[in-house]
């Protein structure tokens, strides 16, 4: 079926206006930036569906980020109010702890924090000015578990985790992004490679087995399914014993 991508940017549009008529009727809509085409496409849908006046956006560099200025042109471009949270000293200060009180501490846990830490500060900013948190996860990376848990994964409302990033690129275009947001390789800022060298395998292959279940070579189908089962846990609730006296 083809993809009609200004529907479905409309679509989006509606829903993400009838949420906050639901859930915080007065709020904003507040936004981590990161400068890369899955933020900046929530960025853009929030302002069209709300108003730029009810978007903010949170810069969040862990000491100098070497392309935080593309952050900077989508705020600007979008000419939304933003905040720049520096996360270095909260990271060093919590990794300081960690390697004074842990015997190891694992690559991963280095990895992850920052994303975790990022979190924490959206959510801050959030609550001081009345906001509501938006997530800016695709279906691609939430397959294959491609997110840190209580860091990128998490939000209030999500507008993307149901289209691939083929199709989120689909709607960047069709909100009229310039293209360096919309094509902007994406990179996990926690290792420094981009995300198709830390998966294995290009989103073109995955966003076709996603919608299609075709994949031509059967180790990196395996590789996708393996992964996939494997991070389930992250896309749903926490499981709870259910007492019943």
């Amino acid at each position: 079926m083809q993809f009609d991508a200004v529907k479905i940017k409309n679509d989006i549009v509606l829903w993400i206006r009838e949420w906050f008529n639901n859930n915080g009727k007065d709020c904003n809509a507040v936004i981590g930036i990161s400068g890369g085409k899955d933020s900046s496409v929530v960025a853009a849908l929030c302002c069209e569906a709300l108003g730029k006046d009810r978007v903010i956006g949170v810069l969040m560099p862990n000491g100098t980020q070497h392309d935080i200025d593309v952050s900077k042109a989508l705020v600007s471009h979008l000419d939304i109010k933003h905040y720049v949270i520096n996360i270095e000293d909260a990271y060093n200060g919590i990794l300081n702890q960690l390697e004074e009180s842990l015997e190891a501490v694992e690559k991963q846990t280095i990895f992850n924090l920052p994303a975790r830490l990022r979190m924490t500060a959206v959510y801050a900013v959030s609550q001081s000015v009345n906001g509501r948190v938006a997530n800016t996860c695709n279906l691609s990376e939430d397959w294959v578990g491609y997110s840190t848990r209580y860091g990128d994964s998490v939000g209030d409302f999500s507008p993307l985790s149901r289209l691939t990033v083929n199709e989120v690129k689909a709607i960047g275009r069709a909100l009229k992004l310039p293209d360096m947001f919309v094509d902007k390789v994406p990179i996990d800022g926690l290792c420094g490679k981009t995300d198709e060298d830390n998966l294995g395998f290009s989103y073109d292959t995955l966003d076709k087995y996603i919608r299609t279940g075709i994949c031509e070579d059967e180790e990196i189908k395996a590789k996708i399914d393996r992964m996939h089962k494997n991070n389930l846990f992250k896309l749903e609730l926490m499981p709870v014993f259910e007492y019943k006296p």
